[in-house]
């Protein structure tokens, strides 16, 4: 009855948002577009004492990951909301960026964190087609049009390019780290790649502390805070298995990146 009667005080409520598996484009990942209408309605319903981010992610898409967490910040400005981030077992590479776009981050003694750098990874498979007598032919308008091609000797100048195209980004990620974590950064090269685990990323300033989500929201709002868990609505067409094989080559690509990671 307490929920009918406006001049009641009702107990804080926490907005639960799950961030689990590879950021990308498109599919079943992580991108802005599905996770636009989540984070407003966690944002802005039951006016909540605070929002927390449940985040299990090996990374993906720069822009996606940008994407994101400028929302999440724009949103908590708007809404005077303060926001936790929760690391379960990964939040790496543009799964860290999504971490620190919270005020503050707690972990596992277990979870792993880092990977502040970018990477491009793939295959080359020229002396496999010249072993079969296959002879690979490209025609371009534009000398770098083919940048990289997988059936084709590695050039040099390949590979400077596509550093050069990695640099910014690695840059603007380490100007987000430094932006959101200020002086509780400690004074280490924290921007090679690297990851850490536990306590040692408390250490070095990565996080905040190491706590779970239910009972660190107890501690900060009482015992008689409420949850209220927010995703995406998928549609019937979605679940019942929309484009196959897009689907498929993408459990693929995430399966790469969760092994980074041992799992």
């Amino acid at each position: 009855m307490r929920r009918f009667i406006p001049f009641l005080n009702r107990s804080p409520l926490v907005a639960v948002v799950r961030l689990q598996g590879m950021i990308s484009a498109g599919g079943r990942g992580l991108n802005d577009a599905a996770l636009a209408p989540v984070l407003e309605r966690a944002f802005r319903r039951g006016k909540p004492a605070a929002v927390a981010l449940a985040i299990n992610s090996p990374g993906g898409s720069p822009v996606q990951t940008a994407l994101i967490a400028a929302r999440v910040r724009r949103l908590a400005a708007e809404r005077g909301v303060p926001v936790h981030a929760f690391v379960e077992d990964v939040a790496a590479s543009g799964g860290y960026w999504l971490a620190v776009a919270a005020d503050q981050v707690w972990l596992d003694h277990s979870s792993v964190v880092g990977s502040i750098g970018v990477i491009s990874a793939g295959f080359g498979f020229h002396e496999l087609l010249a072993r079969q007598g296959i002879e690979r032919r490209v025609h371009t308008a534009g000398g770098s049009k083919s940048l990289l091609d997988p059936f084709k000797p590695e050039k040099p100048e390949d590979v400077a390019r596509l550093m050069a195209l990695q640099e910014p980004i690695h840059q603007r990620f380490i100007a987000e780290v430094k932006a959101r974590r200020g002086a509780r950064l400690a004074d280490a090269d924290l921007f090679t790649g690297d990851v850490w685990v536990g306590e040692q990323a408390v250490a070095l300033g990565l996080a905040d502390g190491v706590a779970h989500l239910v009972p660190k929201m107890k501690d900060l709002f009482g015992d008689k805070v409420r949850f209220a868990l927010s995703g995406p609505r998928r549609s019937l067409w979605q679940r019942f298995g929309a484009s196959v094989l897009a689907e498929v080559a993408m459990s693929i690509e995430e399966r790469a990146l969760w092994a980074r990671y041992g799992l």
